[in-house]
Parts: C-alpha cells; structure tokens; sequence
C-alpha cells in the first residue's frame, strides 16, 4: 500500500514539474482530491524524493503567484462570453 502512495507522490511530482500544471490539474488528471495532490506534493514526496520536491515547489510557488492574473482572465473571458450569446 506504501508503494502506491509514494509511486503516485513521484509521478505527480514529475506531472506538475514538467508541464508546469496545477495542483486542481493534476488532481483531474490523476483522479484524486485537490488535498490529496497538495499533500503527497509537499510533504510526503519532501522524504521520498527531496530534489524533485523542490523542482515542484518552485513550479506550485510560481504559479501561487500567477493565481490572481489567471482567475482576472477567467471572469474576463465568462462576461466576454455571456456577452456574445
């Protein structure tokens, strides 16, 4: 059981430092919970595998920071949307 959840805290480690994705992304792709995906990414894969944490970490910080620019052009899009219906 172990097992498991340290494979699944390597590959989605991997998920999000190669394409640069979201924990709500990887949570979609892999088919768990959002909580799952933020706490197998920042505690568990720290022990399992401490470099590719980091790898991670500064994808989940950089994109902590982009939040605000991305949730403006979503709310942008839905009016522009509504609009042209």
């Amino acid at each position: 059981m172990k097992a498991n959840v340290d494979k699944r805290c390597i590959e989605l480690g991997h998920y999000i430092y190669e394409n640069k994705a979201t924990v709500r992304k990887a949570a979609e792709v892999f088919g768990v919970s959002k909580s799952t995906v933020h706490i197998d990414v920042t505690k568990r894969l720290s022990a399992i595998a401490p470099s590719l944490a980091e790898q991670v970490d500064t994808v989940l910080q950089q994109n902590k920071a982009e939040r605000h620019i991305r949730g403006g052009i979503a709310t942008k899009e839905k009016y522009l949307s509504l609009k042209n219906d």
